[in-house]
């Protein structure tokens, strides 16, 4: 798998995840203390977030970071 479709698939992942919680891009942005556009630029895919910003995003969402970056079982 390149890099860009691993972004891409973490991306949705978080955005699925997100919303399966019924959290606002802004509200989880907020909590993550991140600007909404930058938020918005992880989910779709066109940025490579870095561990401390997975690891907020987690803990945000009330998961691990294995549950948050499980994709290689996606087809």
């Amino acid at each position: 798998m390149n890099i860009s479709l691993l972004q891409q698939k973490i991306g949705n992942r978080i955005r699925e995840l997100r919303e399966s919680k019924g959290i606002s891009q802004q509200n989880l942005a907020a909590i993550c203390n991140f600007e909404k556009a930058n938020l918005s630029r992880l989910e779709a895919g066109r940025t490579n977030p870095t561990i401390s910003t997975l690891y907020k995003i987690s803990q945000a969402l009330e998961i691990t970071i294995t549950e948050l970056v499980d994709v290689e079982a996606e087809s």
